[in-house]
């Protein structure tokens, strides 16, 4: 039975976990050295999933006769208020720490977004972001709000589960 109910984001949570190999084991090192297994004071997360869909014209003809599917892209942002350098690492890698004589691995992890409505136990959504990569990371501290880090990451994949 597919879920009908609704969410805000008060009923979601996000964790991590680092996928396999050793993007994956960098990846590790920073979900375990900063305790990001759950992450926390987030806001704006947004996620996209992009088709590149191609419509076939026909001469002579002003619509499309066939769309064809193309290259699927998924993407999307974290604005998070902890700024503790753990995202921030999870774009570098080692190269955080300064600048590395060598090319570097750069950590591979998955992403699970849960919306939970405890009103209702046992409906859930869940969307697993697999071997995400953070694109871009950004620090922005105005003058009268709160200090927050923002990501842009792309997934190769994902999948999604609902319950209840």
């Amino acid at each position: 039975m597919a879920n009908s109910k609704v969410f805000t984001g008060a009923d979601g949570s996000i964790t991590l976990s680092a996928t396999q190999g050793t993007e994956g084991e960098k990846a590790q090192a920073v979900i375990t050295d900063f305790e990001m297994l759950t992450v926390g004071r987030v806001q704006n997360v947004r996620v996209e999933v992009f088709s590149d869909v191609k419509p076939y014209h026909e001469i002579g003809q002003r619509y499309a006769t066939e769309l064809r599917p193309g290259n699927v892209t998924i993407r999307g942002t974290i604005g998070r208020a902890h700024v503790n350098g753990a995202m921030l690492r999870l774009l570098l890698g080692e190269a955080a720490d300064g600048r590395p004589a060598n090319s570097w691995a750069q950590p591979s992890f998955n992403i699970t977004l849960l919306a939970e409505n405890p009103a209702f136990p046992g409906v859930r959504n869940t969307l697993t972001l697999n071997e995400v990569k953070i694109e871009g990371w950004s620090y922005a501290m105005p003058e009268d709000d709160f200090v927050m880090e923002s990501v842009s990451f792309q997934a190769l994949y994902l999948t999604v589960g609902d319950e209840g």
